[in-house]
C-alpha cells in the first residue's frame, strides 16, 4: 500500500496501526537477521574449532561423552541452563534460555559411524588408531545448531525477541533412535516448533519424507562341539543366522518394493573348528509407512524363529531402534526457503575446488558440477520418500518441524562414506555448516516475531497428522546404550 497525506486520514485507525506495526516488525526482523548473519560469521573460527574437535573425537552412538560435554560447555559459557542426562541417556541434554512462549527447539546431533575412519584428504586413508568417522557430518550438525541457539539467545537477552530458545543435544541418531526416547519422555510437549538440518552435497529445504525404520539384534544360542571330531553333538548358532538371512532374502520377493532390509553378522563364531554356540545378526527394516515397517519386521521375526527351529537352536532379539517417517510442514518450509535464499549457498576457493576434483575421481563417471555447491535449490515437494531414516521423524509427529541441508560435502558425495568424512574435516564442511547455522537462526527469528506463522504451521500439523496418536515404534524399551559394542 502506498501512503500519502490523503490516504492516512481515510484509513481506519486499527488498519493504520496494524500496517505500521507490520512495517515495524518487518524492519526489525531484517535488522535482527543482518546482525545474526554478521555475528555468526564473526565466530567462524570458534565454531570451526568446535566442529573439528568433535570430528576428531569421532564417538559412536551413546558413547559421545567428549562431544556432548564440549557442546554443553559452549552453551553454558553463553548463558544457557543445561539439563544433563535427559530421557535416561547420559549423553543427551536440553539447553534452555529465556521464558514463556514461543518455545523454539533446535536439534543438535554429534555421533559418528563405526568403521569409517578417514583423513581429511581426497584419497582413501584411515587414521591410525581411529575406529570411527563423522561420515554423516554430525560434528557439523551439532555445532551449527549450537551456533544458531546462541545467536537467538543474544537477541532474547537484548530484549529484541521474547520467548524461550532450546538446543536439544540428541545422541545416537545413527541407529540408536536417541530422539525417540526424548519424545517419549515428553521433552517436546511444550515446544511450538522444532528446527533441524543435515549435512549434504547441496543446499535445499527438506520437502521429502524419510523411511520409517525398525531395527533389532537377533541372537542365536546353540551347542559347541569339535567341528571335525564330533560335529553331530553341535548345534551351530551361525547356521541359524545364515538360515535366517536366507529366508529373509527370499522374502524380499514378496514384500512391497519400497522396502529396504539390510543386515550385518556382528558375531559368527571365533574359530572354524569349533561349532559356534553363539551368533548374532543386526537387522534394519525400512519402509515409507510406519505401519508397514511393523508388519514386515514381524515377518523377519518369524524367519528368525523358523531358523532356530530348523537348526535346533534358540533365539532372542533386542529392539535397538525404531523411527517414524518424516511429517513435513510446507508452511515452515516456505519460510525457511526464503531464509536459505537470503543466506545463499557455499562458495569454494580454488584449492577447495581442486580438492573436490580429486575427490570426484572416486565417484565414477559424470559427477555433478562442483559449482552447484553455490546454488540454492528451489523448494519442491518430493513424490517419494528419501532413502534414509531419521529419528527427527518422531519429533515431527510431536511438534511442527522444519529442516534443511547444506552443501558440506563436494557435490556427488554420498553420505556414510569416507569421502563425506574427508570433506567434513576441511573448510568445505565448515562453510556449509555456517550456511545452516545462519538459515536456522533467521527462520527462528521469523517464528519469534510472527505468531501467525506458528499458528498456521500448527494448523497444518494438526490437519496432516489427522487422528493418529503417536506411539513409539520401539515400544517401552530402555535406550540400548551399548548397541555399538
Amino acid at each position: 500500500m502506498k501512503l500519502n497525506y490523503r490516504t492516512i486520514f481515510l484509513l481506519p485507525a486499527v488498519l493504520l496501526t496494524n500496517f505500521c506495526t507490520g512495517q515495524k516488525k518487518a524492519s526489525g526482523a531484517e535488522s535482527f537477521k543482518s546482525q545474526a548473519i554478521a555475528d555468526i560469521q564473526a565466530k567462524y573460527q570458534d565454531y570451526r574449532q568446535t566442529a573439528m574437535q568433535i570430528w576428531n573425537f569421532a564417538e559412536v552412538g551413546y558413547k559421545e561423552e567428549k562431544s556432548t560435554a564440549l557442546l554443553q560447555q559452549v552453551l553454558s559459557d553463553n548463558g544457557f541452563t543445561i539439563q544433563k542426562g535427559v530421557a535416561s541417556i547420559p549423553t543427551a541434554f536440553v539447553a534452555s534460555y529465556g521464558t514463556g512462549q514461543p518455545v523454539i527447539a533446535i536439534l543438535a546431533e554429534f555421533d559418528a559411524l563405526p568403521g569409517l575412519s578417514q583423513e581429511a584428504i581426497p584419497e582413501k586413508k584411515s587414521i591410525p588408531g581411529k575406529a570411527a568417522g563423522q561420515a554423516c557430518g554430525h560434528h557439523l550438525f551439532g555445532t551449527a545448531s549450537v551456533a544458531a541457539g546462541i545467536e537467538i539467545k543474544k537477541l532474547i537477552e537484548q530484549k529484541k525477541l521474547t520467548g524461550t530458545i532450546r538446543v536439544y543435544g540428541c545422541p545416537a541418531e545413527e541407529g540408536g533412535s536417541g530422539k525417540v526416547f526424548m519424545v517419549r519422555a515428553g521433552l517436546f510437549n511444550d515446544v511450538d516448533v522444532a528446527i533441524h538440518w543435515h549435512p549434504g552435497d547441496n543446499n535445499s529445504v527438506t520437502m521429502m519424507s524419510a523411511l520409517a525404520n525398525k531395527s533389532a539384534k537377533f541372537r542365536f544360542h546353540g551347542i559347541s562341539a569339535h567341528a571335525a571330531a564330533s560335529p553331530e553333538k553341535g548345534r551351530s548358532a551361525l547356521d541359524a543366522v545364515e538360515a535366517m538371512d536366507n529366508m529373509v532374502n527370499m522374502m524380499r520377493e514378496h514384500i512391497p518394493q519400497e522396502t529396504r532390509i539390510h543386515y550385518v553378522i556382528t558375531n559368527g563364531g571365533k574359530a572354524p573348528n569349533v561349532v559356534p554356540d553363539f551368533a548374532e545378526v543386526y537387522y534394519y527394516v525400512r519402509h515409507p509407512k510406519r505401519e508397514d515397517v511393523v508388519k514386515i519386521f514381524d515377518r523377519v521375526v518369524k524367519a528368525a524363529n523358523g531358523a532356530a527351529m530348523g537348526t535346533e537352536t534358540t533365539v532372542d532379539y533386542e529392539i535397538i531402534g525404531g523411527t517414524h517417517d518424516l511429517l513435513l510442514n510446507k508452511t515452515l518450509a516456505e519460510d525457511m526457503q526464503l531464509n536459505l535464499e537470503k543466506v545463499g549457498g557455499v562458495h569454494l576457493s580454488a584449492d577447495e575446488i581442486e580438492f573436490g576434483k580429486k575427490l570426484q575421481i572416486s565417484f565414477g563417471p559424470a559427477p555433478p558440477e562442483i559449482a552447484t555447491a553455490a546454488i540454492v535449490k528451489p523448494l519442491k515437494a518430493g513424490d517419494t520418500s528419501g532413502g534414509g531414516s531419521t529419528d527427527v521423524g518422531d519429533v515431527s509427529y510431536a511438534v511442527p518441524t522444519v529442516g534443511m541441508q547444506a552443501a558440506t560435502w563436494i557435490p556427488g558425495t554420498p553420505a556414510h562414506s569416507w569421502q563425506a568424512v574427508a570433506c567434513g574435516g576441511t573448510e568445505i564442511g565448515t562453510k556449509g555448516m555456517m550456511v545452516a547455522a545462519k538459515t536456522m537462526t533467521l527462520t527462528a527469528i521469523d517464528l519469534f516475531l510472527n505468531p501467525a506463522l506458528i499458528a498456521k504451521a500448527k494448523q497444518e500439523f494438526i490437519q496432516d497428522k489427522g487422528d493418529y496418536q503417536y506411539k513409539a515404534l520401539l515400544g517401552d524399551i530402555k535406550p540400548a546404550l551399548n548397541y555399538r559394542d
